[in-house]
């Protein structure tokens, strides 16, 4: 089983370059990285070129030029460039776990969605972690996190399950398993047959409006929030505004409403009927 796992980014080339380092030590390796550039400037065109002479995965770089928050928009285009018939969404600011594509690729199943977590760090521990660190695995030991700067109860508890613990915590959590942009999965063709992320939508929600219109298409979520972890290195968000966080309530509310799966502004621009209430198929 081959995945695609796309990688959203926008003008963080230190950041992306520690989350490829965490692909480069994956155990499970069949496997494309595509990044979805949200208009960065050069330097991370140059990163990943200087990346790609030394990793042991292909890499395709999508790009469109900067136009505000077009995120949704740079997705639809990675979605259409990726190979697999299994994709994994997630973000250039978060590291993955020597086990997290081995976790999305043994989990996945017909009907299904993942839905995976992560461990959330300072700015200051963000900074701190090395590439080596990264390589070497300690990056992910809770008591080196710990001897590090992190402090937050809950985050611990996601980084430092053990296996069995973590099954436990994934089957008996009062969380609702949601398609989250920083660690989520499935099938190539439900993706496509809900048309993908809704392009008129901005920063807040947008990932979740999709994971939505999955669900109205009768896909149901699995936590692995606790199995399949990431560490999520902290930022600033200049493109957050209260505007747009309130239209993309209002477009979520719609589509849970009218239990619609196609939105019109998605891969492909205008009405899909034919979609609209079609139920999951897998060959």
């Amino acid at each position: 089983m081959k995945l695609s796992v796309i990688v959203s980014t926008y003008n963080q080339p230190e950041w992306l370059e520690k989350v490829l380092h965490g692909y480069q030590h994956q155990t499970f390796q069949d496997f494309e990285i595509v990044i979805a550039d949200d208009g960065s400037d050069q330097r991370t065109a140059e990163l990943i070129e200087l990346f790609r002479k030394s990793a042991n995965f292909p890499i395709k770089h999508v790009w469109h030029p900067d136009a505000g928050f077009q995120k949704c928009a740079i997705l639809n285009k990675a979605i259409a460039q990726s190979d697999a018939d299994y994709l994994v969404f997630t973000d250039g600011d978060c590291i993955p776990r020597q086990d997290f594509l081995a976790t999305h690729a043994r989990l996945a199943e017909p009907g299904k969605f993942l839905s995976g977590g992560y461990c959330k760090l300072d700015l200051a521990l963000s900074r701190t972690i090395t590439t080596q660190d990264i390589a070497s695995g300690r990056a992910f030991s809770l008591a080196w996190l710990r001897d590090h700067g992190l402090k937050d109860f809950s985050q611990s508890i996601k980084i430092g399950a053990k296996p069995a613990m973590a099954l436990m915590l994934d089957q008996f959590s009062l969380t609702k398993a949601t398609w989250n942009g920083h660690g989520s999965s499935t099938w190539k063709q439900d993706i496509l047959a809900v048309n993908g992320h809704n392009e008129q939508m901005k920063y807040g929600g947008e990932d979740r409006e999709m994971g939505e219109r999955l669900m109205n298409r009768s896909l149901s979520g699995k936590r692995i929030r606790y199995r399949a972890v990431l560490l999520h290195l902290d930022h600033t968000r200049s493109y957050v505004n209260p505007e747009d966080l309130a239209r993309n309530l209002e477009f979520r509310k719609q589509t849970v409403a009218s239990r619609t799966t196609w939105c019109d502004q998605g891969i492909i621009k205008g009405p899909r009927q034919d979609h609209s209430t079609s139920a999951p198929h897998h060959g």
